[in-house]
């Protein structure tokens, strides 16, 4: 179980993620995760520094596509601001809605990364499939209440992987 939710990479932010690295492993498509990855959680819009930064990858060729549990109106509104596809309620970690993004960007899973901020959603989800993980501190305290708890159980995982090497 621990090996599924290790992630293939940690950074700090967005920004720390080499994107010439990515491109080296065959990375042509970057999955993002919603709340607390690219947007403070419950925010209706996306900083201007992310959305330049979100452009820049299109720009560089790389394809981009949001994944979230949240409702179609709230992913459809966010993904408008940055001109990405979306898959919303996908019932993450479910493969299903990961294999929707990998579908829509027309990619193979080896091609693809994902970027989020938990361990049982993103990075379980993401290494079910073959994805290349990425996992990226929170941008904000504030959280979904279910999101709380899980993170409880987050930190447990967090010392298992340490003290397994893994992190």
């Amino acid at each position: 179980m621990l090996k599924l939710l290790t992630p293939c990479l940690v950074v700090d932010t967005l920004y720390d993620i080499n994107l010439d690295l990515l491109k080296q492993r065959g990375i042509k498509g970057i999955i993002f995760d919603l709340d607390n990855t690219i947007v403070a959680w419950n925010s209706p819009d996306l900083c201007p520094d992310m959305k330049i930064w979100l452009n820049q990858l299109s720009g560089q060729g790389v394809k981009t596509c949001l994944l979230s549990n949240n409702g179609n109106k709230r992913v459809r509104a966010i993904a408008a601001q940055c001109g990405a596809p979306f898959v919303a309620r996908a019932l993450k970690p479910s493969r299903t809605g990961f294999r929707q993004a990998v579908h829509t960007m027309g990619l193979t899973p080896v091609e693809v990364a994902v970027v989020g901020d938990q361990l049982f959603t993103d990075m379980l989800g993401g290494n079910r499939l073959g994805l290349f993980t990425i996992w990226v501190k929170p941008l904000a305290p504030q959280e979904f209440i279910g999101t709380k708890i899980t993170r409880q159980l987050e930190k447990l995982a967090i010392r298992l992987l340490r003290a397994s090497g893994r992190l």
